[in-house]
């Protein structure tokens, strides 16, 4: 992927992207942005890694390591919502999330 402005993520002008493992998206309900949601990084085991709260506009980054990865969304009013993703290196792994 090339740097700027990324489909649900923020901005990438300031990422070595060739350098990292980024999984970043947005979280919608109704087609809406959900600001003051979380979003948990779990590893292949379960095991929680990070948590993050979306932005105004629902969006969300993490960088991680390479490999396989749960993406579990809390956000008020819905029930959680896990979505694998895989993480790898110079590459966007890019999650439209519902809830």
């Amino acid at each position: 992927m090339s740097c700027g402005a990324a489909a649900g993520g923020t901005g990438l002008e300031d990422v070595d992207v060739a350098s990292q493992s980024i999984i970043q998206g947005v979280v919608v309900h109704d087609d809406g942005p959900v600001g003051n949601a979380y979003v948990r990084l779990l590893d292949r085991t379960g095991e929680f890694t990070a948590e993050v709260p979306t932005s105004a506009k629902g969006q969300f980054r993490f960088f991680a390591a390479p490999g396989e990865w749960t993406l579990r969304t809390l956000a008020p009013r819905t029930e959680p919502v896990d979505r694998s993703v895989k993480a790898s290196r110079g590459e966007v792994a890019e999650v439209r999330i519902t809830v």
